[in-house]
């Protein structure tokens, strides 16, 4: 659960920095960085494993276990229904309903082995096998799309992210641009909370200020090379260019409303 929160479903707001640091450092100080992460997330283990104390604390096996695995059980379907709500922006609907079958035939092979190895008999396995092997051939038989989607957004007056747009735009007026995903549930509370409200783009339009969204939810190549060259491997990010400057103010990862009424309006905020 840990490691589910620091580092899904994007790369912020907790590990954006130490990535992006570690894919520009050299070789040797970047593999630093991930033994360190991958140390902080083993901790845990470590301690429970190191120290005897500990392992007295933990609870002992038993029914409690059950109603845990079911508890448990709720943010997975979760986060299955927001990757078929990911799926549905990415894909056609031929697409999503022939995914969700073949999840639906998974199940049951999954279902079939279980009995058989209840019933001790030989091969259990088969199901499994012969499910994942209609899986395969169903999926390179359809076609998922032309994996393209036109971005979309609640704002009319937001633009398509594009690059060289973005340069001439900077020279008569002061430039929001933020980039997100489908997919990434930071970006989209940011953009909820603080981005689309109704005084942050009245406030927007009183400045003339430019907004710019790049939907990186397919992974564009363009995008994929713009955040490579300000250090980094994925979303959120948020830039602010002033006009006639080309060096933009990276922004925090968690956004407020204020904090964009106030750049906005031309007041200075310590970031």
């Amino acid at each position: 659960m840990l490691a589910a929160f620091v580092a899904t479903p994007c790369t912020g707001p907790f590990m954006a920095t130490a990535l992006g640091a570690a894919l520009v450092l050299p070789t040797s100080i970047g593999l630093m960085v991930f033994a360190g992460l991958g140390l902080g997330m083993a901790l845990p283990f470590l301690l429970v494993g190191f120290v005897p104390a500990l392992r007295q604390r933990m609870p002992r096996p038993g029914a409690w276990m059950v109603t845990a695995k079911r508890f448990f059980a709720v943010p997975m379907f979760l986060t299955a229904l927001g990757l078929v709500w990911v799926l549905m922006q990415q894909s056609d609907s031929q697409y999503v309903f022939t995914a969700l079958l073949l999840v639906l035939l998974l199940s049951l092979g999954l279902w079939l082995t279980g009995l058989f190895q209840q019933a001790g008999r030989q091969k259990p396995w088969w199901p499994l096998v012969l499910v994942l092997v209609i899986s395969g051939g169903s999926l390179t038989t359809v076609a998922p799309g032309s994996g393209t989607k036109a971005t979309v957004t609640d704002v009319e007056s937001t633009m398509a992210f594009d690059e060289e747009a973005l340069l001439a735009l900077v020279k008569d007026q002061d430039v929001f641009v933020y980039f997100s995903a489908d997919w990434c549930l930071t970006c989209k509370v940011n953009e909820k909370t603080a981005i689309e409200r109704q005084e942050t783009q009245a406030a927007f339009s009183r400045a003339n200020t430019a907004v710019m969204l790049g939907d990186w939810t397919n992974g564009d190549p363009e995008i994929t090379g713009f955040l490579a060259k300000h250090q980094r491997s994925g979303v959120p990010l948020y830039l602010w260019y002033q006009r006639g400057n080309l060096q933009p103010q990276v922004l925090p990862q968690l956004l407020t409303s204020s904090m964009l009424i106030e750049k906005a309006a031309g007041r200075a905020t310590n970031l």
